[in-house]
């Protein structure tokens, strides 16, 4: 079993992460954080404004920063963004401070997912079939470089998806967050009380 301080889901845009992250945090007794959200409460600015006014390389900066300061914690489920896998040093530091799930996703099935989103930055194109596939094409040896941990999320909604991902996780991974009394001695209405 490995333990690591943080539970981190990497992944491709319409994997999951965000949905089956909240419901897996609740399976495990963990706090959830989406990186994202937690850029766009550090800058004040939503993700595409962010990428509008400093381009994706600002972006990236910004991720960075957000990355560290989450993984600095612990006891938690961070959903990451999609790109976050493209820096060495952010890559450095999810297998050095997380134990990294890597939700994989295939294009026709991000296809549908993705097909009303229009926040997405680098999804504003005609062509978001073949971005996609771009994306993908660099991105999953990275995915590949730091998962300690593949699951496929394609045939499963978030709530089926996160009760078999904790199962999963069960002995394969422990948060270094010590559990509580109820974890301990968990509460039983079957037990015989004499």
């Amino acid at each position: 079993m490995e333990s690591a301080p943080n539970l981190v889901l990497v992944g491709a845009m319409g994997a999951g992460k965000s949905s089956i992250g909240k419901r897996l945090a609740q399976h495990l007794g963990l706090r959830f954080v989406d990186a994202d959200r937690d850029i766009e409460l550090h800058t004040g600015a939503s993700i595409g404004t962010i990428f509008d006014c400093e381009g994706e390389a600002g972006f990236r900066q910004r991720e960075r920063v957000a990355l560290e300061r989450l993984l600095a914690d612990k006891g938690q489920v961070i959903a990451t963004g999609g790109g976050v896998v493209l820096d060495a040093d952010n890559r450095r530091d999810l297998r050095a401070r997380g134990y990294v799930v890597w939700l994989q996703v295939d294009v026709p099935t991000q296809l549908q997912r993705l097909s009303r989103d229009r926040s997405r930055p680098l999804l504003q194109r005609e062509d978001r079939e073949q971005v996609l596939h771009d994306i993908a094409a660099v991105r999953a040896p990275l995915y590949a470089d730091v998962a300690d941990l593949v699951f496929d999320t394609q045939r499963m909604g978030c709530v089926e998806a996160a009760g078999a991902l904790a199962s999963q996780l069960h002995g394969a991974w422990t948060s270094l967050v010590p559990p509580t009394t109820d974890d301990l001695y968990p509460a039983n209405p079957q037990r015989d009380r004499t």
